[in-house]
């Protein structure tokens, strides 16, 4: 268990165990190389911050409940946070919620982010620290499709998120949810037509060698957060409080900048590769997709959306 212990001059009072999804050339791991760096040097030793990329600390779902129990204190999470009761945090990944970056850094870093970060520390003892933003999610397929009504009778994967799965069938498609592991196959031997994914994931998985086309629907523009343990948290003096906090501050900076560099190169590199980018009628898929998430959404959620959609 981290924690304060007897220390001998080099020795940190605190060890935080900070574990995340990606591999070690992603962005994330990079922000959280620096942020441990910068913890290390704003406690001058106090506090060391040791990172553990690859699903090193266990699986998404797994990590979330190791913070509560003290086997993990830092993570990096986005919608698996549904799975706590926290009917807010979908809203980081709300199909045409979000219109474009800009838009984006003002919800998620203003008085609405606020909320959501408070709901998520009120219910579930988890604190954002950070956020992160996520390249949008596009559709690919093998054929052109500009217009929902495209879409009819097309096999298309998604994630194990209820919300995704009622906006393809809004939208015409037939969604099957699928580990992303499972996808390059299924799509070599045409079990599914297409998938939808950032570009990143569609170039880390190699999924231009299986698919012609990428439809710039940018349905989905999400952010993750770093959530640490609040019990961890609270455990620490003000004073390293303050270096987690300021520390965090340093690290989400850096991670945007990163991000903005590697989703150019991506989208080049898939550009290279072959991939047809298609511009689409974003206005129809946004009006179809609009009425699954009204029927799939609570008041409290519809209520939170329009004011999101308010921001100007």
């Amino acid at each position: 268990m981290a924690g304060c212990q007897d220390k001998g001059e080099n020795q940190p009072e605190y060890v935080l165990r900070f574990g995340h999804l990606a591999n070690s050339q992603h962005g994330w791991h990079q922000a959280s190389l620096k942020f441990a760096e910068e913890v290390k040097k704003r406690s001058k030793g106090r506090v060391e911050v040791k990172v553990y990329p690859n699903e090193q600390l266990g699986k998404e779902m797994d990590v979330l409940t190791g913070l509560l129990v003290g086997s993990a204190d830092i993570m990096i999470t986005g919608e698996s946070l549904q799975s706590w009761s926290l009917p807010k945090s979908i809203l980081c990944a709300t199909p045409f919620a979000i219109r474009d970056s800009d838009h984006l850094k003002k919800v998620a870093g203003g008085p609405l982010g606020k909320e959501i970060e408070q709901h998520i520390l009120d219910v579930a003892g988890f604190r954002p620290i950070a956020w992160f933003e996520r390249g949008a999610r596009n559709l690919t397929a093998n054929r052109p499709i500009r217009h929902p009504d495209e879409l009819q009778g097309m096999i298309l994967r998604v994630p194990a998120v209820s919300l995704y799965v009622d906006t393809w069938s809004a939208l015409g498609a037939k969604p099957t949810p699928m580990a992303f592991s499972e996808v390059f196959t299924a799509l070599q031997q045409s079990t599914i037509h297409g998938q939808e994914n950032p570009f990143a994931l569609i170039k880390d998985a190699g999924l231009y060698e299986v698919q012609k086309y990428c439809m710039l629907t940018e349905h989905v523009k999400s952010w993750a957060y770093v959530v640490m343990s609040n019990k961890k948290y609270e455990m620490l003096p003000p004073d390293l409080q303050q270096v987690i906090d300021e520390a965090a501050a340093v690290m989400q900076e850096y991670e945007h900048e990163l991000f903005l560099v590697q989703e150019k190169k991506d989208y080049q590199f898939l550009l290279d590769q072959g991939m047809e980018f298609i511009e689409v009628d974003k206005e129809a898929f946004r009006k179809a997709a609009n009425k699954a998430v009204m029927e799939a959404f609570d008041a409290d959620q519809i209520d939170l959306l329009n004011r999101i959609q308010q921001v100007q």
